[in-house]
């Protein structure tokens, strides 16, 4: 569970079946800044193929895949090879494991456009997370929306998501809670969303 005292404020979204806690500083605005314009044009972004319900769709957003070799990630019936993570990507993954006191081997950098491009309802339940993941998820550019809902009661929370934050998922959440960040389509600016998790 991430350290409160190291951050000036915090949100717990989620406090039972699991955790979400949102910390909206954890990087500085110059940071973050310096962050999203490097990493929009330095990643290989990828647009994969998915299958849902039984039918190819492309995915609707950018991403691309970083973990040791051989550790390709497979999700939507859609395997996703393993590049090497670049520095700048484990300088973060080391501060973060500082923060949170997790670890992390590997991350998945979502690239969404504009509003259109969205995450629909889905856990982070694959088996190489294993059974109680801690998954830390930095925002990088436009603030977006992210909505969680309960398994079992239909129970829902929503929380924007700022430049620079950083929201840390873990316990037993992706058993008992879905996830998305739906569409916003007046919105006309880049989010990168990097999703730091570690997979065996």
């Amino acid at each position: 569970m991430p350290d409160a005292s190291l951050f000036h404020e915090h949100t717990v979204v989620v406090d039972h079946d699991g955790r979400a806690e949102l910390f909206p500083g954890f990087l500085t605005t110059m940071e973050a800044d310096a962050l999203h314009s490097g990493l929009v044009d330095s990643l290989p972004w990828e647009q994969a193929d998915l299958i849902v319900f039984g039918r190819k769709v492309s995915e609707p957003r950018r991403s691309v895949w970083y973990a040791p070799a051989g550790m390709d990630y497979l999700y939507s019936n859609t395997r996703r090879t393993a590049h090497t993570m670049p520095a700048v990507l484990r300088a973060l993954a080391d501060r973060i494991e500082e923060s949170t006191g997790a670890a992390y081997n590997s991350v998945l950098a979502n690239l969404y456009r504009d509003g259109n491009d969205r995450l629909g309802w889905h856990a982070d339940n694959e088996e190489c997370n294993g059974p109680e993941p801690t998954i830390a998820s930095v925002s990088l550019g436009a603030e977006r929306r992210f909505d969680l809902r309960h398994n079992d009661t239909g129970e829902t929370r929503s929380v924007l998501l700022p430049h620079g934050s950083l929201l840390v998922m873990s316990g037993p959440l992706q058993r008992h809670w879905k996830h998305q960040v739906p569409p916003a389509r007046r919105l006309s600016s880049a989010r990168i969303n990097l999703t730091f998790r570690l997979v065996s």
